[in-house]
């Protein structure tokens, strides 16, 4: 183990000397020396040169069509670009840091600098028109703090009774920073109207001037809160009041609504406990009721190796999604710290990867499997495999957009190598452990040779209502955080509240255990005794219900269009919510079958 971590080091490693472009291992380790040092590498004295980073541009509407800061022609270096050390998880977030010709050294104040001047061909000019009629912005980093401007303005005039519209490119960019003694506390960028050019005719060049200035003002803030302005920006205290009563309200609810039918359901498996536990002669052989399958429940699920391969995968990102929580909890992932999320969701997939393989072997050995070499395969592909296929069809999009969202080849290598050298041989490992285990299923009751025939069933008992009807009460319970999830993560808004996220993610997983169970109940009543799959697809059926919004929120929510976007937007939602339905699917089964055992203890079983 000690050894993967060490690999999974290295590998992060070589993931940003192959992201950052022109890197040299000496770059690389003072890379991770700043890290280490936190404010002190901060510091600067009068004059310092501190590097402006252009990050990338793009339509504000579409967060996932990012494209290098120098796709449009501006003004470059006159020692030519440079480009910052990355590491893997800034790299995966379509960052891709530029040296820029933006002179801002420490306390130094600068009014109306020349960057450059230049004649904009007809080429220049579409390029920047259509940036401009598309809303495009940029994004820039100053000392590890963000800063965001746009790239035009359009207007709508009217002239003689008809309406036209002109674009304008903005020329002049006006920095405000503020300090704290020695360190860099704040920057903020605003455009100037007034120096903007007319860039609407793009038959003729333009001459255009791109200048700056710079303004230093103290400030009282110290360097330790920063970050603070990014936590406050995205809800002012009215709209953090009503998140929270949102929140409070459907949580409350649901659980109303949880209460109520788990009280139900107690009522009726007392009464059932008693009328099947008398020892009546007289008790009529063909009453129905779930104790008449008993000879049948515990008999094992078809596709058992599919089967336990979606209940260790699913396992493995519940395992996952705790881990996360954790280090969002502790503040690891505070506002901009960039890639942080992707690197720990990389690592940690693949370091939880022999929780996968020991649960998926241990359970197939149970369950009396054979094949447990085809299993442990399988579960390493059971989530990759469909994942690699949407992200090989999402990153040749991005390729043919040349859009920084795709990847570099060397960031796919070393991605490809924690796959191939972390995360399969700790399924594998786990596969054997799990393969080795002497656990036994410990069924209370005996299987019969031959199943029992069922019932035929009224139709909203056959699995596509059931599965609505489970997935709709977790959904509610949900539906509101979903909004603010879904505006930080294919918007700009930034997601700070963790432990709200954190408790509708306690109260969805009650939900979800609580409502399978009651079906779970409800179908054995009836005789039908194949709840095995039926749990895992009630269960997981709530992440067909969040892709089901994510139609929604694109139609009416947002103002995403455009085929890159729309299908990064669809593409890896999906696989989110596959992720979604294996993690609570393996929840509901795992709830059912711990009621199922509990319930076929407590009566007498023949």
């Amino acid at each position: 183990m000690r050894a993967s971590l060490l690999s999974v080091g290295l590998f992060l490693a070589l993931g940003a000397a192959y992201a950052g472009r022109t890197i040299v291992p000496k770059e690389a380790l003072e890379g991770a020396a700043r890290q280490l040092l936190g404010a002190s590498d901060h510091k600067y004295k009068q004059g310092d040169e501190v590097p402006l980073w252009a990050s990338k541009v793009g339509p504000f509407t579409n967060p996932s069509e990012t494209y290098e800061y120098f796709s449009l022609p501006y003004c470059q270096p006159s020692g030519g670009i440079k480009w910052k050390t990355l590491g893997l998880g800034e790299v995966v977030e379509a960052n891709r840091m530029a040296s820029t010709s933006y002179k801002l050294n420490f306390k130094v104040d600068r009014k109306e600098e020349v960057v450059c001047s230049k004649t904009l061909s007809q080429d220049d000019l579409k390029k920047f028109r259509t940036a401009v009629e598309d809303d495009w912005y940029f994004q820039m980093y100053y000392d590890d703090l963000p800063v965001w401007g746009f790239i035009g303005k359009m207007e709508k005039i009217i002239k003689q009774g008809q309406s036209e519209y002109r674009f304008f490119l903005f020329t002049h960019i006006d920095f405000d920073v503020k300090y704290n003694g020695d360190h860099v506390i704040e920057i903020n960028v605003s455009t100037d109207p007034q120096q903007a050019v007319d860039i609407s005719e793009i038959n003729n060049e333009v001459k255009v001037k791109f200048t700056y200035s710079v303004r230093w003002t103290p400030t009282v803030t110290t360097f330790e809160r920063r970050l603070q302005r990014y936590e406050r920006f995205p809800l002012n205290p009215v709209h953090l009041e009503i998140h929270w009563f949102s929140i409070i309200n459907s949580c409350v609810t649901v659980l109303l609504l949880t209460g109520f039918l788990a009280t139900i359901l107690m009522r009726v498996l007392k009464a059932d406990f008693i009328k099947y536990s008398r020892d009546d002669p007289g008790l009529d052989e063909e009453e129905s009721g779930w104790k008449y399958v008993h000879g049948d429940v515990f008999r094992f699920p078809t596709n058992k190796n599919l089967f336990c391969a979606f209940v260790g995968t699913g396992t493995q990102i519940f395992y996952l999604s705790l881990c996360i929580f954790g280090l969002a909890l502790v503040g690891v992932f505070y506002p901009y710290n960039r890639g942080a999320l992707y690197t720990a969701l990389i690592v940690l997939y693949a370091l939880t990867a022999c929780i996968a393989g020991y649960v998926a072997a241990s359970y197939y050995k149970q369950m009396e499997g054979e094949l447990w070499v085809r299993n442990i395969l399988l579960t390493c592909f059971i989530y990759c495999g469909p994942f690699f296929a949407v992200f090989s069809v999402l990153n040749t999009v991005a390729i043919a957009y040349r859009s920084t969202a795709a990847l570099p080849f060397g960031t796919i290598v070393v991605i490809l190598i924690i796959w191939g050298l972390v995360t399969i041989p700790l399924t594998v490992f786990g596969g054997i452990a799990g393969k080795n285990n002497r656990a036994e299923f410990n069924a209370p009751c005996r299987t019969n040779k031959y199943p029992r025939e069922v019932p035929q069933l009224p139709w909203y008992r056959t699995t596509v209502p059931q599965m609505i009807m489970a997935g709709f009460l977790p959904f509610s319970a949900i539906y509101v955080e979903l909004y603010y999830i879904f505006a930080s993560v294919w918007g700009h808004k930034v997601y700070i509240i963790w432990s709200i996220l954190f408790i509708v993610y306690i109260i969805l997983i009650i939900v979800t255990a609580f409502i399978t169970i009651a079906l779970t109940y409800f179908q054995l009543a009836v005789e039908d005794h194949r709840w095995w799959w039926r749990s895992f697809l009630c269960g997981g059926s709530t992440g067909v219900f969040v892709y089901g919004y994510c139609f929604y929120y694109y139609v009416a929510r947002s103002d995403m269009d455009g085929f890159m976007q729309t299908t990064f937007f669809f593409g890896y939602m999906g696989m989110v919510c596959f992720g979604f339905f294996l993690m609570l699917g393996t929840v509901g089964w795992r709830a059912s079958l711990l009621f199922v055992r509990h319930i076929y203890k407590a009566i007498k079983c023949e």
